[in-house]
């Protein structure tokens, strides 16, 4: 045959590719490895080799452990429900692979440690630096305040008693504080014009001082006299203002009592009257009330007296009967003052007006203070004044010397006797008191505190302290 391209005519060379088919197979029949010629740049590269069957899959890897707090729990590895190990294209190998926690797994640090430093972390937190202090500290004082200090070498500033502060060594003083803005004008648009109202400079001090005069202690039960032997003076008047301003202040245990002889108005003009007994019923009882202590003095008193409207005082009224009128005789009169005493603080006695009589004269002995009354006219300051002459004689002088005296004004207007009155009684008695005319007391009906004007209060608190200022302690 020819080698043809063919096939026919000569032998025909082998292609490039067998005849590196031929080599390789010729070698290998050899039993000796020799070396594979060297390949041209221009030679074309073998084919691939047959492909083999996979063989068996190598287990992996185990995975690092990780700590629990990057999410797992231990080392995981999927197994099939008989417990062995699936991999690769094991027929008994399953998806949803189980997992198992291994026993002795135990939770490692997040970070790894150095070299040479064992158990410590590769990285550290900072420690939180504090505050430095600043340069000036505060010192504390004896009075629990505190005062800057600066660092040793400055000046600062020392404390005084006063409360201000003096510059040392020569440093400036801190400069003052402004002076605060006046307060704004009121606006024009309010419709009424501002208004400045002026109080007397120690007015309210002067009715604080008497108020805190009638709160005090008094030592022991005070009775305190009203006396003129001239009817129309104001004696019953004075006689309840003085015990409703009293128990207006201490709010308990004052009393007012008409111990006049004849026909006394004080128990219709004070006091409500729940009933209708009067001293002569007291005097009746007297004996069974005595003997009587405590509560049940008290609640049985009671049954007697008739209490102000606001309950600040008590009254025991006199006789209101002409036909039973009576004189209380020194005895009497005694053993009534001191069942008063056992059960009030303050006892307020209109004496009426017979000087001559036991009843007024026992009076005056166990009096505490005497007050005597007057209205600015001769007549009613001409008896005030013999009455005076009389307790002298007596041996009552110091009784009479130490007298307040209360000079009530009946008119709006001032008297032109009342200059000439003050400094005469003045003179006479340790003291003078003036309270004004007050329009709820013109009609001589019922006399109720709280109507009158505050003026008028005002002068009978100074009036009611001026009277028992020397027993307040």
């Amino acid at each position: 045959m020819d080698g043809s391209e063919t096939g026919w005519g000569r032998p025909a060379e082998p292609a490039p590719r067998l005849r590196a088919l031929l080599d390789r197979a010729r070698l290998a029949g050899r039993g000796a490895e020799q070396p594979e010629p060297e390949r041209r740049v221009d030679e074309p590269l073998p084919p691939p080799g047959p492909l083999s069957p996979p063989g068996p899959l190598s287990p992996p890897e185990a995975l690092p452990r990780r700590s629990a707090g990057n999410g797992y729990a231990g080392s995981a590895r999927p197994v099939n429900p008989a417990g062995e190990r699936s991999y690769g294209a094991d027929p008994g190998y399953r998806a949803e692979a189980t997992y198992r926690v291994d026993p002795a797994y135990r939770a490692e640090p997040a970070y790894r440690p150095e070299p040479g430093h064992p158990g410590e972390p590769a990285y550290r937190v900072p420690e939180p630096r504090r505050p430095e202090p600043p340069e000036s500290r505060y010192a504390l004082l004896d009075n629990g305040g505190y005062r800057p200090e600066p660092p040793p070498g400055e000046s600062r500033y020392a404390l005084l008693d006063r409360g201000a502060y003096r510059p040392e060594r020569g440093y400036p003083p801190p400069s003052p504080a402004p002076a605060p803005a006046p307060p704004a004008p009121a606006p024009a648009e309010r419709g009424y014009p501002a208004r400045v109202e002026w109080r007397p400079r120690g007015a309210e001090s002067d009715l604080e001082r008497a108020a805190a005069v009638l709160r005090r202690e008094l030592g022991s039960p005070r009775v305190l006299a009203f006396a003129n032997p001239k009817g129309g003076v104001h004696k019953t008047t004075a006689t309840v203002l003085a015990a409703a301003t009293v128990g207006s202040v201490r709010g308990r245990g004052v009393l007012a009592w008409d111990d006049n002889e004849l026909r006394g108005t004080l128990g219709l003009r004070a006091g409500s009257a729940r009933h209708a007994r009067t001293i002569r019923h007291l005097v009746t009882d007297l004996a069974q009330i005595e003997i009587r202590e405590g509560n049940d003095l008290l609640e049985t008193l009671d049954d007697y007296l008739r209490h102000a409207s606001d309950g600040s005082y008590d009254v025991l009224a006199g006789e209101e009967s002409p036909r039973f009128a009576q004189r209380l005789d020194q005895f009497t009169v005694r053993r009534v003052l001191e069942l008063l005493r056992r059960t009030h603080e303050v006892v307020c006695v209109d004496t009426g007006n017979n000087v001559e009589s036991d009843n007024w004269r026992t009076v005056m002995q166990a009096a505490d203070q005497l007050v005597v009354t007057t209205v600015p006219r001769e007549d009613a300051a001409f008896s005030a004044d013999w009455m005076l002459d009389l307790l002298h004689e007596v041996g009552m002088g110091e009784l009479a010397e130490n007298a307040v005296t209360l000079i009530s004004c009946p008119t709006p207007g001032r008297s032109p006797l009342q200059d000439d009155l003050e400094k005469h009684f003045a003179s006479r008695t340790r003291a003078v008191a003036v309270v004004p005319y007050d329009p709820a007391l013109e009609t001589g009906s019922s006399i109720e505190y709280h109507q009158l004007q505050p003026e008028t209060r005002q002068a009978w608190l100074r009036a009611a302290a001026v009277m028992l200022e020397p027993f307040a302690r």
